[in-house]
């Protein structure tokens, strides 16, 4: 069975290969196939982000669908950035800009708990839908290390690794995150 990856960005769909590469014959990206997946992230919720995105790319194909939508939730923030994670310093903003806005809105808290949560929706050749959780729990460090991943990670001390994913191997990463247990959940139910 192939699969197609309903995102653009390069950080999550090489997370995506290397989690899924063993569970279907071709893991595929929307560029390798030439199909759009910008979509307006219209949705108060992960999982209605997550369908908005694998629809709107199954319209387009005839292949398996499977997007995501996640985000980094921090409690002394009532749960934001959340579902606006990637734009949270605004629509074109980069990483670096939205790890600043986010250290800056955290400047004297103590209290630093954070999660990671992931929605993935798959949509079968037959347009089943099934969705995926998962989640892991951490804290926001009070300044970058390390160079690896991609968005929040090196701000992310994970409780599970014991630290940052921005220092942690994609192996390590992938053992814990919240990416690899929603694909996990996921594939219990399909």
């Amino acid at each position: 069975m192939d699969i197609v990856i309903a995102t653009g960005n390069k950080g999550k769909l090489k997370e995506f290969k290397q989690m899924l590469g063993d569970k279907f014959e071709h893991v595929y990206s929307v560029t390798e196939l030439g199909l759009d997946c910008d979509v307006e992230e219209t949705g108060k919720t992960f999982e209605e982000n997550a369908l908005l995105k694998a629809r709107h790319v199954k319209n387009q194909t005839d292949l398996c669908v499977l997007a995501d939508d996640s985000g980094l939730e921090v409690k002394a923030l009532n749960g934001q950035p959340g579902i606006y994670s990637a734009r949270y310093a605004g629509e074109h903003a980069s990483d670096k800009d939205n790890r600043e806005k986010l250290f800056a809105a955290l400047k004297g808290v103590s209290d630093r708990e954070a999660r990671f949560v992931s929605v993935v929706a798959f949509i079968s050749h037959d347009e089943k839908v099934f969705f995926g959780k998962g989640e892991t729990k951490g804290k926001i460090m009070t300044e970058e290390e390390g160079q690896n991943g991609f968005g929040y990670d090196v701000m992310f001390f994970s409780d599970e690794l014991k630290k940052s994913f921005g220092v942690a191997s994609a192996e390590e990463k992938n053992s814990v995150s919240h990416r690899a247990k929603a694909i996990k959940n996921l594939l219990e139910k399909i």
